[in-house]
């Protein structure tokens, strides 16, 4: 099951969601169906969390406890 990243073109805000078949994916945080499919950047291995990639210019830190993706959280 592909996990792909989306930005809402309602809401502005981004996330990555898990999306099965031909299910329409939906924004999390206002439920638009407007969604648009952004380019993912593939995290390699790495020894140190401080080397992780950031996945977008908006902010994402990268870090895999953030699973949710979602870039308008904080720690």
């Amino acid at each position: 099951m592909p996990l792909y990243e989306y930005r809402c073109q309602d809401c502005q805000r981004e996330c990555e969601l898990l999306i099965r078949g031909s299910e329409q994916p939906v924004c999390p945080s206002c439920q638009s169906k407007r969604l648009e499919k952004q380019l993912s950047v593939p995290a390699a291995p790495s020894m140190s969390e401080r080397s992780l990639p950031i996945a977008s210019e908006g902010g994402g830190c990268g870090k895999p406890q953030c699973a949710s993706g979602c870039m308008f959280g904080g720690h």
